[in-house]
C-alpha cells in the first residue's frame, strides 16, 4: 500500500515512531495530486506553499502533520474562498472558519481547498461554477455532492481525510458515491462560524476519512462549543475514539420500512440488508419500523432550504464581496447585472424558489407548513430513538450516476431521498461502504441515531467496518502522463 493510501490513524504512528517526516508526507500528497487531480478535478486551489510552510514549525496536537483538504465554503484567512461560485472567485476572508483554526490548533497541514457545487447547491459536483469533479471509481461518473471534491480527493489518495458539509446529504451521499465515510454529525455539534451559510438551519460541517476510526479522530478535533456560533450547542465534549470498538449486542436497531419499499436499485438493497444481516449474527437485534412522515421530508426540505438561501445569498451584490459586474450604467443595474452573471443556473433556481415561497401571500402556504412538517418529521425520530438504539437506511437509492446522466433537477433532487429527513430533524448520521455494485462502484450505507449519539453510531458502524472487511479497498485512478 502506498503512503496516499493510509489513514490518518496510520500516517499518524508512522509520524510518532518518526519513520516519515511531515514533508515526506506532504511530498507523496502533492506527488498524488500532480499525477491525478486532473483526471479527478477534485482541487479548486491549492496551498501548497502554506503547507511546507506548515510543515515547517514544530507541529503538536492530534492530527500533527496529517494533510487535509477542505471544502471551499469554509473561511480561510487570507486563501481563496470561493464556494465555486464566479461571484465569489478571488474572495480572501480576513479570518478562519472555528473549524480551520481547530484543525490548526491540531496541528494538521490543509493541503488546498475541494471542489462542491456552487454554494453547496447540487448532488453531483456537475454545478460548480469553475469545473466538474470525477468519481475516482469510474472517472466518467459523478463523485456526488455538494462536498463531491473533498471525497474524491480522500477517495484518490489526494488527502488523507477532509472536511465536507451537509445541508441535505452533502457529505454522506458524496462519501457512498466515492467508497468512503462520511459523518453528519448533530445541528449544533460542530461550529458553523465561517461557513458560507446556504440553509443556515441545515447546514452542518463534518468528517470525510478512509474509514470509521479517522471519523471518531476528525469529530474530536473539530466539536465542542463557540460563542462565535450562537447554535453551537454547550455540552460535555466526548472522546469519540472511545467508541472505536467491535460491539453491538444487544443494540437495537430498526429498519425504516418506509425506506425499503422505495424504489431503490436492487444491488443497493441486497448489499445493505446482507449487511444488516451480519450486524444481526454479532448479536443487534433488528426490528421492521415506521417512519410516517419520512415521505413528505424532500418536499419540505425543497421549501425550507431555497427559502433560507434566498436569504442568506442576498448579501452577494456586487458590493461586499468578490464579482462585480462592469456592464451598469447605475447600481440598481449593476445589482441585477452582479447577480445574473455571477450566479449559475441551479443557485438562480433555488433563489427563484425560496423567495417565492417567502413572499407575502405564499408564505404560510409553503414556508409555514413545511416547518410544521419539520415538526413531525422530528417527532416520529424522537418516538423511535426511545425504543431504538440506530436506523439504518442506503445512503443512497443508487450508486454512482454518469456525468450529465441527470438533466432533470427533480429527478437529481431525488438522490438525496434517505438523507433529508436526517438534516431536517437535526439528528447525527454516518454513510460507510457496505459493498460494490456489478460495476465495481461502491454501495453507501447510513446509520442514524438520536441527538448527540455520533459514539453510538462510530461504535456500531467501526463493527460493521470490521465485519464487511472492504475498507482498505482503494480507488485506481489513472494517472495522467
Amino acid at each position: 500500500m502506498e503512503l496516499y493510501d493510509l489513514t490518518i490513524h496510520e500516517l499518524k504512528e508512522r509520524l510518532v515512531d518518526q519513520e516519515i517526516s511531515v514533508t515526506e508526507v506532504l511530498n507523496t500528497f502533492y506527488e498524488r495530486i500532480d499525477q491525478v487531480d486532473d483526471s479527478v478535478r477534485a482541487y479548486v486551489s491549492l496551498t501548497r506553499d502554506e503547507a511546507y510552510q506548515r510543515a515547517g514549525e514544530d507541529l503538536t496536537g492530534s492530527l500533527a502533520g496529517i494533510p487535509l483538504a477542505i471544502k471551499d465554503n469554509m473561511s480561510t484567512e487570507g486563501i481563496k474562498t470561493t464556494c465555486s461560485s464566479n461571484i465569489l472567485n478571488n474572495y480572501r476572508p480576513p479570518y478562519d472558519a472555528t473549524v480551520v483554526k481547530k484543525l490548526k490548533e491540531a496541528g494538521a497541514i490543509m493541503l488546498g481547498k475541494a471542489n462542491m457545487d456552487e454554494f453547496a447547491m447540487g448532488s453531483s459536483t456537475e454545478n460548480s461554477g469553475f469545473f466538474k469533479t470525477h468519481n475516482p471509481w469510474n472517472l466518467d461518473h459523478a463523485p456526488g455532492g455538494s462536498s463531491g471534491g473533498s471525497a474524491a480527493a480522500v477517495a484518490a489518495g489526494e488527502a488523507a481525510g477532509a472536511l465536507g458539509s451537509d445541508t441535505g446529504g452533502s457529505i454522506r451521499q458524496p462519501a457512498a458515491y466515492c467508497g468512503v465515510v462520511g459523518l453528519k454529525p448533530t445541528y449544533g455539534n460542530v461550529s458553523r462560524y465561517g461557513l458560507v451559510a446556504f440553509a443556515s438551519s441545515l447546514d452542518q460541517i463534518g468528517p470525510i476519512t478512509k474509514d470509521v476510526k479517522d471519523s471518531a479522530i476528525l469529530l474530536n478535533a473539530i466539536t465542542g462549543h463557540d460563542p462565535m456560533d450562537s447554535t453551537s450547542v454547550k455540552i460535555d465534549k466526548p472522546d469519540y475514539t472511545e467508541f472505536i470498538k467491535e460491539d453491538v449486542k444487544g443494540l437495537k436497531i430498526g429498519l425504516p420500512e418506509e425506506y425499503f419499499s422505495l424504489e431503490i436499485n436492487s444491488e443497493v438493497k441486497e448489499s445493505v440488508l446482507t449487511a444488516v444481516k451480519k450486524m444481526e449474527e454479532a448479536g443487534a437485534i433488528v426490528e421492521e419500523v415506521s417512519l410516517p412522515s419520512a415521505e413528505y421530508a424532500l418536499a419540505a426540505y425543497y421549501i425550507i432550504a431555497p427559502a433560507e438561501a434566498s436569504s442568506n445569498l442576498a448579501r452577494y451584490d456586487g458590493v461586499r464581496y468578490g464579482f462585480r459586474s462592469e456592464q451598469a450604467s447605475n447600481v440598481s443595474e449593476m445589482f441585477t447585472t452582479t447577480r445574473n452573471q455571477g450566479f449559475g443556473d441551479e443557485v438562480k433556481r433555488r433563489i427563484m424558489l425560496g423567495t417565492y415561497v417567502l413572499s407575502s401571500g405564499y408564505y404560510d402556504a409553503y414556508y409555514l407548513k413545511a416547518q410544521k412538517v419539520r415538526t413531525l418529521i422530528k417527532e416520529d425520530f424522537d418516538k423511535l430513538f426511545k425504543e431504538y438504539d440506530l436506523l439504518i437506511s442506503p445512503t443512497t437509492p443508487t450508486t454512482a450516476f454518469k456525468l450529465g446522466e441527470m438533466s432533470d433537477p427533480l429527478e437529481m433532487y431525488q438522490m438525496d431521498i434517505f438523507t433529508v429527513p436526517i438534516n431536517i430533524a437535526g439528528i447525527p448520521a454516518i454513510s460507510l461502504p457496505s459493498g460494490f455494485d456489478s460495476a465495481g462502484l461502491p454501495i453507501g450505507l447510513q446509520i442514524m441515531g438520536p441527538h448527540f449519539g455520533e459514539g453510538k453510531i462510530l461504535q456500531a458502524a467501526y463493527t460493521l467496518e470490521q465485519l464487511l472487511n472492504i475498507k482498505d479497498k482503494r480507488a485506481k485512478v489513472e494517472v495522467s502522463k
